[in-house]
């Protein structure tokens, strides 16, 4: 959908859904200056140079620009880290993606429930993790480190689409971004150790391959101490991130329901959702909904080469390295979660 605020590139800004941001703020999509379109087009032009053909659209180019401040030589590192990750990740994440299944997510969820359920009062889509009950344990009983941490990527994948531009569609505007809430309920000092060390390391793989994703973060049921353990993670993150979010200890309703509609929130957590076999499993929203939601980009693709065989290659340019990128390895040994912030 063209409009009179944003410069679309007819080669690769093929959107469905609308294309400016909400509220005026510098660097996202329809209130661009004339640099930083013209830092599009020059990252746009080096990738291409490089051998880049996907994702070189116009919002892609602008949220790994505004994760590093409008540097396009810093901006380029992190497109192509990410792209490399992505090839080598489950065999190719593009082929992953729209072969992967989970049958297992039932049984996982009575340890780790990670779900998206409606859309706050922005209309943005809800995201749920809920940590009291992870026993890591126990959940290597039922499925493999491997195969969470393919659960988890995938599902940041249909985030981005179809899920988004369903968003974007119902509300009239583009929607970049989700409303994480993250309940510590039940995390208690003996868990304490290795869920916090699970939250640090799972910011990896949002903040290096997947910017800009997180509008708002609600940590809520915060045990004691918590606010002295943020306080410290805190001083390592952008400022920006840090305003986006919000530790909240028993007594957070007000603050939640402020900014997620009552009828949104299921009712465990304070709100009034009851959906018919449980919200955790329910995947309710927009991207549901046939009014809004349309087939994701990644499903039209011809995606015929089985996910579990090793395409390293696939995406790295002629004369790259294969496999992730230095510094940015995703470990392996361990399952990583949507609860750490994706980018600013």
């Amino acid at each position: 959908m063209a409009n009179p605020h944003m410069e679309l590139d007819p080669k690769y800004d093929n959107y469905d859904y609308p294309t400016t941001a909400p509220t005026p703020q510098s660097g996202h999509p329809g209130y661009t200056t004339k640099e930083q379109d013209a830092a599009v087009f020059q990252l746009r032009s080096m990738l291409e140079q490089a051998g880049y053909k996907d994702r070189l659209d116009t919002h892609t180019m602008l949220r790994f620009l505004r994760a590093r401040k409008f540097n396009v030589e810093l901006s380029k590192t992190m497109f192509v880290d990410a792209e490399k990750w992505r090839a080598g990740f489950g065999g190719g994440l593009d082929k992953l993606v729209p072969t992967f299944e989970y049958p297992e997510k039932s049984q996982m969820f009575k340890y780790y429930p990670q779900y998206y359920h409606k859309t706050d009062k922005d209309g943005r889509p809800v995201y749920i993790e809920e940590l009291g009950n992870i026993d890591l344990g126990a959940m290597r009983k039922i499925t493999t480190d491997e195969r969470m941490l393919q659960n988890l990527v995938v599902e940041y994948e249909k985030m981005a689409d179809p899920r988004l531009p369903a968003c974007s569609r119902k509300a009239g505007h583009l929607l970049e971004t989700s409303c994480s809430i993250l309940d510590l309920k039940g995390v208690g000092l003996s868990k304490a150790p290795s869920v916090y060390g699970y939250l640090q390391q799972a910011s990896g793989v949002s903040q290096n391959y997947y910017p800009e994703r997180l509008g708002k973060m609600y940590l809520i049921n915060a045990p004691w101490g918590f606010s002295t353990v943020f306080s410290v993670v805190k001083k390592f993150l952008d400022p920006v991130t840090v305003a986006k979010i919000h530790v909240l200890g028993g007594s957070y309703q007000k603050e939640l329901l402020a900014q997620v509609p009552k009828e949104n929130l299921p009712k465990h957590l304070g709100g009034d959702c009851s959906c018919k076999g449980g919200c955790q499993l329910s995947d309710v929203g927009p991207w549901q909904d046939p009014q809004w939601s349309k087939p994701p980009a990644w499903a039209k693709k011809d995606n015929s080469i089985p996910a579990t065989e090793g395409h390293i290659s696939d995406g790295i340019p002629s004369g790259s390295a294969s496999g992730p990128a230095n510094g940015h390895a995703v470990p392996q040994q361990q399952p990583l979660g949507q609860t750490a912030p994706a980018g600013h």
